[in-house]
């Protein structure tokens, strides 16, 4: 009796802490700590020969000052008002240049200091490489002679990035396209201070939309007058010589492309009225097509105001959509028009017909394709060759076609029929190059194209390079990976009477590196060099375990075990995580196919447990947690007995095999990870603890669908109450770290759904933690944050799991 009275009095005083901590940063132990405070190698990017290639360092993390700049939502977008480019921008800070045949690298000469450094693009003779430059007043262009690897200023702090990428090569390889701040922009209003003159009104006409939850939108009037004098630009023509000539008045340019000959340009303007409840992205919006004086030669596309969108997840607008320059012709747009209306719930024979459009515009355009269903996309290849692809959401069915684009009269022959979900029936993506207009088309030799396919099968991964006759549609294997301890990419053919191909190979200790491998001999020559920076787990156990749900559906997952763990023996039972993200399925044979590699660098980050290997924890990254709807039945009808069946399934299998001990197991995950977690905790008596990061917990507030669930709240009221963790959080008895960025902009997972289940379970007597990381969108950013996020999760798991 004593004792119990003891442990009561301590479970009493452990809910008496105050609500709120005042804590500063925290880093975690020094075992995370080795691995999460690295140096991060530098990104790789080649010219189309593989002469060249670029090497581009940034810091690890950005810092909390990186984050906590001066920031304007308008419109979906985040915008830094006085530099004008987005907020959430990742900086680069060095560049080298090397010669891909020479070893060493070459420091680009002639960099802004303290530099700050996006939007790279080669030019279209690959000799010339642009960039942007941030300085704290504004962005600036600058240009990199690739031979000399020396870097020039182009133009003062004046450019307007705040709609993406500010410039454009265009074809004389010696002049940009820039897009300016205009010299008469008008000041931006302080909300704060300028009182409204009148109250914010929205009217319905009586139609049916299917929207999400979006974040950052447009408010009100203010709002309106800031993201026009935010996003307003002047075109101009600038010259390697820093000359600039007014190529086009003031405008809100939202899209910027040259024909392939260079000769025309088509301009995308954002339009009005603007919309409260939709982005920009559904703004109206017109193209015109000019010459390269700026001279008007026609309006190919007006799009209204997109705020009524049919339901379902195959349905479009109505209107010209994926307009787009041919890439195998000097001037020909092609489009997409619904034949349905976009309305992916009335019954026609072919959902789209894809037309082709010839400069000047003056004759009409020509049909060159209809799809029986929703158009996803076209590789052209030549005059009388080119493959197109549809698919439709539902049944996740792809079809791809081969067409000849000369005769629409000619039917278009099906080459694969398939599920788009079975990864083991895979054939690849068809390999492309670049023609005399320096765009990519289908690479076609002696009447074959060729596919890279990943090559996934039941007994592993062997990527592949098969090629493809165009006359038979019969491939002939050319080539397939054998590797057993390591794992290699096949990136691109350089030369396909040769056989060389460009490769990247790692194991689960060599960092990823790029090497040229001759498929007919085998020959491989390095490229890169990149050392591993996570030594201290080099020798942790890694392996993909198999397993089936107790309705035989086959799952996997990645196991890692610590270093010094005795498998043999396994005398100690180790505490096992378990990191997930559910994902839905429209049949158990795709379901149950793995895309896992135990090969794939081990590459620990804030969005796993692999960390915990080395506090003596076993961890299973990657569990397989599918979701299943076959036929009519959509996923989320049974989801809850299928989460509970993914996990004990998981549980089960590393359990089977000696090395845990089952009673001290925790999940995480993040975002619909999250949600996951909390169902879970909720609904079984499976784990001693979780860590939902950046979820959201009540689908009442997500009311026109979320993740892949078309239906909305007045369809399936059931399904929404009964998936939300805050309807059932007086079920809630385990404990759970609930984490979010504060700033989170990701539709659906407002920073409020965590705010808002924290409360219910504190009021409701449930153990949780709640932490908001300062100035974090979805995906987390900054040393500080994400090193006191790691700290935050070792001190709970320590608390709840492993003592």
């Amino acid at each position: 009796m004593k004792l119990r009275f003891i442990f009561l009095f301590l479970i009493g005083w452990g809910f008496s802490a105050p609500a709120q901590e005042n804590l500063n940063f925290q880093k975690p132990s020094a075992e995370i700590l080795a691995l999460a405070d690295y140096e991060r190698s530098p990104s790789v990017s080649m010219d189309s020969k593989k002469e060249y290639m670029l090497l581009s360092f940034r810091n690890t993390y950005k810092t909390l000052d990186d984050l906590n700049q001066e920031e304007m939502r308008l419109g979906g977008l985040r915008i830094n008002p006085i530099t004008n480019i987005s907020s959430t921008v990742t900086y680069i800070n060095n560049l080298k240049l090397r010669k891909v045949t020479d070893k060493v690298e070459t420091q680009v000469t002639g960099l802004p200091q303290n530099a700050r450094i996006t939007n790279i693009s080669w030019s279209q003779n690959e000799k010339k490489i642009g960039f942007t430059n941030t300085t704290n007043t504004g962005v600036e262009l600058w240009v990199i002679d690739v031979v000399s690897a020396t870097a020039q200023k182009i133009t003062e702090a004046n450019l307007n990035a705040n709609l993406g990428s500010p410039y454009s090569w265009m074809k004389d390889n010696e002049t940009l396209l820039v897009k300016m701040l205009p010299k008469n922009r008008p000041a931006l209003i302080d909300s704060k201070k300028d009182l409204p003159k009148g109250p914010t009104v929205s009217n319905s006409d009586g139609s049916k939309s299917q929207n999400r939850t979006y974040q950052d939108l447009l408010k009100n009037k203010i709002d309106e007058a800031n993201f026009d004098a935010l996003v307003t630009s002047e075109l101009y023509k600038v010259s390697l010589s820093r000359k600039a000539e007014l190529f086009k008045s003031a405008d809100i340019y939202a899209g910027e492309s040259f024909s392939p000959d260079g000769n025309y340009l088509m301009l995308t303007t954002i339009q009005k009225p603007y919309s409260y409840i939709v982005p920009l992205s559904r703004f109206p919006q017109k193209s015109v097509v000019c010459d390269l004086t700026g001279k008007e030669i026609k309006v190919v596309n007006e799009v209204p105001l997109t705020e009524i969108m049919p339901k379902g997840f195959s349905s479009v607008r109505k209107g010209k959509r994926s307009m787009n320059w041919r890439t195998d012709k000097a001037s020909t747009l092609s489009y997409v028009v619904a034949l349905d209306e976009g309305d992916q719930a009335k019954k026609v024979d072919y959902r789209d017909e894809v037309f082709n459009w010839d400069a000047p515009f003056n004759a009409e355009a020509k049909s060159v394709l209809k799809t029986q269903q929703r158009f996803s996309g076209i590789i052209w290849g030549n005059e009388t060759m080119a493959i197109a692809y549809d698919d439709w959401y539902d049944t996740r069915n792809q079809k791809t076609y081969l067409f000849n684009p000369s005769n629409p009269n000619q039917a278009p022959k099906v080459i694969w029929d398939r599920n788009s979900q079975d990864i083991y029936s895979d054939p690849g993506n068809f390999e492309t190059k670049r023609n005399q207009y320096n765009r990519y088309v289908l690479a076609i030799e002696n009447n074959n194209a060729y596919l890279i396919g990943d090559g996934f099968t039941k007994e592993g991964q062997f990527p592949f390079i098969d090629e493809f006759n165009l006359a038979t549609l019969k491939t002939k294997r050319l080539y397939t990976s054998k590797m057993k301890d390591k794992k290699e990419d096949l990136q691109s053919i350089e030369d396909f009477k040769k056989g060389d191909v460009l490769v990247q190979i790692q194991s689960k200790n060599d960092f990823p590196n790029y090497y040229f491998r001759n498929i007919k001999s085998g020959k491989l020559t390095p490229i890169t060099s990149f050392k591993n920076p996570f030594e201290s787990i080099k020798n942790v156990y890694k392996e993909v375990i198999k397993y089936k749900r107790k309705d035989g559906v086959e799952l996997s997952g990645t196991l890692y075990l610590p270093a010094s763990y005795d498998r043999t023996k396994k005398s100690e039972k180790l505490p096992l995580l378990i990191w997930a993200y559910p994902e839905e399925f429209k049949d158990k044979n795709s379901a149950g196919q793995s895309n896992k590699n135990p090969n794939e660098f081990t590459f620990p980050n804030y969005g796993s447990f692999v960390y915990w290997v080395t506090k003596g924890y076993a961890v299973l990254d990657d569990a397989s947690f599918p979701i299943i709807g076959e036929g009519t039945t959509e996923p989320n009808d049974t989801f809850m007995p299928q989460l509970i069946a993914n996990a004990e399934a998981a549980i089960d299998a590393v359990d089977n095999l000696g090395f845990i001990n089952r009673k001290k197991v925790a999940i995480g995950g993040h975002s619909y990870g999250a949600f996951m977690t909390a169902n879970l905790l909720t609904h079984s008596n499976l784990f001693a603890c979780g860590i939902a990061r950046s979820g959201a917990y009540n689908r009442t507030l997500t009311p026109f669908g979320f993740q892949s669930e078309q239906r909305n709240y007045w369809d399936v009221p059931e399904i929404y109450n009964g998936m939300s963790p805050f309807m059932n959080a007086d079920k809630m008895k385990t404990p759970l770290l609930l984490v979010h960025g504060d700033a989170d902009n990701n539709p659906g997972t407002f920073t409020l759904q965590s705010e808002r289940y924290f409360q219910a379970l504190k009021n409701l007597g449930a153990p949780v933690r709640l932490v908001l990381l300062p100035k974090e969108s979805h995906g987390y950013a900054a040393k500080d944050n994400i090193l006191h996020l790691l700290w935050e999760q070792d001190q709970f798991l320590e608390k709840y799991l492993k003592n």
